[in-house]
């Protein structure tokens, strides 16, 4: 779903779903599947870095953040190609793991992207302030959706659930945590 099918979600469009031109830039950024990681970092968690050598079960990452690390081998975590950045499904990720879900959801909501969806679940992160997300124009873009013709909202779980309970009363069930 390109910028032109978003325009049904009206102002809302920028904070569900990357635009066309974020989307090309991701697929023509250079990357290097082989070098490019995740290392721990005590301030950040993770950080993304460029392994420089390997030896003897170490590593030496040069950061992002310009400090260059030796870490275990173990605690080096390949990163996704960028296309794969703020990915609206994490189980998409070609490598899932802590590093690249925490990296997803930070750059998502970095971009007031709220909404990520983990496989089944919903995952939303409280962005403390009041985002145009929550309209009629988005309720009724979400309404009779497909889970894959829209990006990642409560609306779209809330929309799928009632549909749900209207044609099959027995088996409902909803976890909200």
């Amino acid at each position: 779903m390109g910028d032109a099918a978003m325009a049904e979600f009206g102002a809302a469009a920028p904070y569900l779903r990357k635009s066309d031109r974020e989307r090309l830039e991701a697929q023509t950024r250079s990357f290097d599947i082989r070098t490019e990681c995740f290392v721990p970092d005590p301030q950040e968690e993770y950080v993304r870095g460029k392994v420089q050598s390997r030896e003897g079960g170490k590593a030496i990452v040069q950061t992002e953040n310009g400090k260059t690390v030796t870490v275990k081998e173990e605690d080096v975590h390949q990163q996704n190609p960028p296309k794969f950045d703020k990915i609206e499904d994490m189980a998409m990720l070609t490598f899932l793991h802590e590093p690249a879900v925490l990296y997803n959801l930070k750059e998502r909501y970095a971009a007031w992207m709220i909404y990520t969806y983990s496989g089944l679940f919903c995952v939303t992160v409280n962005p403390y302030k009041w985002l145009p997300v929550y309209n009629a124009e988005v309720v009724a873009a979400y309404r009779g959706k497909k889970r894959t013709e829209a990006p990642p909202h409560i609306f779209f779980i809330s929309d799928n659930a009632y549909q749900s309970m209207l044609t099959d009363r027995e088996n409902q069930s909803v976890l909200i945590t």
